[in-house]
């Protein structure tokens, strides 16, 4: 039985990641551009370079987690010991060195490349615990969506708070104004994040004192490395989750990484002034992403109740495809319409949130389903898979946003043609509904379903038991 300490304690987790990895994915591409000083281009391609590789990183980070033995087990020491370096380095990606632009561009590639490959060492096995804290499918399910709704918590705080942070540390003053080598932005920008990468190392610490490993694997003896790769290549319903994976998170790193672009040059937020809410002064873009993240956390409570009436499959290719038609209508809407541009997203934002609770649920059932076909259980590799998609599907998505921004001719900090101000409109609309309607084709061929699952748990508990015995 799995106390409600414990899954606060594992929803601390992701509310941590998620703090970090929404900021990048809303704010790093314009933060690169507008206030870093580099060209849409070169960010999007520096994107594209370091994600691929970190990508192929996320399973190196499983097999080791896999065959780690400590006393806390083996996922929860790589929360002990490296959240403070998760922290550290995410303060350094938004630090502006006092460089020409080849350094400048050389330094992001460094703490970039290192940002993602901590996240990885951190997450990997993170994740990995939901498929070790219980072996029953409605207690992971139930973990699933407090770690999702955590998730969207710490999204929805860190995206309403973090201009006004910027603002508050001096991030809306002039560049003319300056404070050692950095402009004011910079420094505002600096500061803000200092502040949120000190609260996801505490969730992280918080993390791995709540949570324990419970499910260990039936075959004690190590399997050898091309063992577990071959079983996992042979996993069909783990292909079918990681096309899904890659194709939603196209959906989502498009959405987010254009929004402030979209109300910057578009919607040209700056004529609707401050929007003050609890006496804190809020710009729109923050806004509509705290709003998308609010309708997530939505989504996630909805995602276990409707699950477990039809089915996971069922209710991610429904999530999906409302996705698509939402986010086609969005392509439509003029500037002013402000009230339907938030109602969308709202919509749009609750079927995003409720994918993923999913999505990661239906990993675990897939080690599951492994180690019943093969006896081996590679929870680590299987899990490393989810964060693998990820970084796939952000590389993708972030780096057609830097590509076709240039293509569509976008100059930072200046008034944008009507083909530049088109291309952004789609990065919101057309763009994201693709990725949603591919997410949709490859979760429909997802074999697993409960009847299937029931069966496979009822066996491996038979098996344990003769084991034990």
């Amino acid at each position: 039985m799995v106390k409600l300490s414990e899954k606060i304690g594992y929803g601390f987790g992701d509310m941590s990641s998620s703090m970090f990895w929404k900021i990048f994915g809303a704010y790093l591409m314009i933060f690169y551009t507008d206030i870093f000083g580099l060209s849409a281009l070169l960010v999007g391609t520096m994107f594209a370079v370091t994600r691929i590789w970190d990508s192929l990183f996320d399973p190196v980070v499983g097999v080791v987690a896999d065959r780690t033995e400590t006393r806390w087990g083996k996922f929860r020491p790589y929360l002990l010991y490296l959240a403070l370096p998760f922290g550290i380095i995410g303060i350094l990606t938004f630090l502006t060195p006092p460089f020409g632009d080849t350094g400048r561009l050389v330094y992001a590639y460094i703490t970039y490349t290192l940002m993602m490959m901590v996240y990885s060492a951190i997450n990997v096995p993170y994740a990995s615990l939901l498929g070790v804290m219980s072996p029953h499918p409605s207690d992971r399910n139930i973990l699933s969506t407090y770690r999702m709704m955590f998730a969207y918590i710490g999204s929805f705080i860190a995206l309403l708070l973090f201009m006004p942070l910027v603002k508050a540390f001096g991030g809306d003053r002039s560049a003319d104004v300056t404070v050692g080598w950095m402009t004011a932005p910079q420094l505002g920008w600096l500061m803000a994040i200092v502040v949120i990468a000190a609260t996801c190392t505490l969730l992280f610490y918080g993390c791995f004192s709540l949570t324990k490993e419970r499910v260990k694997p039936m075959k004690e003896a190590k399997t050898p490395l091309k063992t577990d790769i071959k079983d996992l290549l042979h996993n069909y319903p783990w292909w079918i989750l990681l096309g899904a994976g890659v194709a939603s998170l196209v959906f989502n790193s498009i959405r987010d990484g254009a929004t402030v672009y979209y109300f910057k040059y578009y919607v040209d937020e700056t004529a609707f002034g401050d929007v003050k809410f609890l006496g804190i002064p809020f710009v729109l873009s923050g806004l509509y992403l705290a709003v998308g993240q609010a309708a997530n956390i939505i989504g996630v409570l909805l995602a276990a109740p409707v699950s477990n009436r039809i089915g996971k499959r069922k209710t991610f290719m429904g999530s999906m495809i409302i996705a698509t038609v939402l986010s086609v209508v969005f392509y439509f809407f003029d500037k002013s319409q402000i009230t339907l541009i938030f109602v969308f997203q709202l919509f749009i934002s609750i079927c995003a949130g409720s994918i993923f609770p999913l999505l990661w649920s239906m990993y675990a059932d897939c080690a599951d389903y492994s180690e019943l076909k093969t006896g081996n259980r590679a929870t680590g590799l299987i899990f490393s898979s989810s964060s693998m998609s990820q970084k796939f599907g952000w590389a993708i998505g972030t780096a057609l946003t830097g590509v076709l921004l240039e293509v569509f001719g976008f100059r930072a900090n200046c008034v944008q043609n009507p083909e530049t101000i088109n291309g952004i409109k789609m990065f919101l609309s057309i763009l994201p509904a693709v990725g949603a309607l591919l997410s949709f084709v490859f979760i429909a061929f997802y074999p697993l379903s409960e009847s299937k699952m029931k069966g496979i748990t009822e066996e491996l508990e038979k098996r344990r038991k003769t084991l034990k015995a």
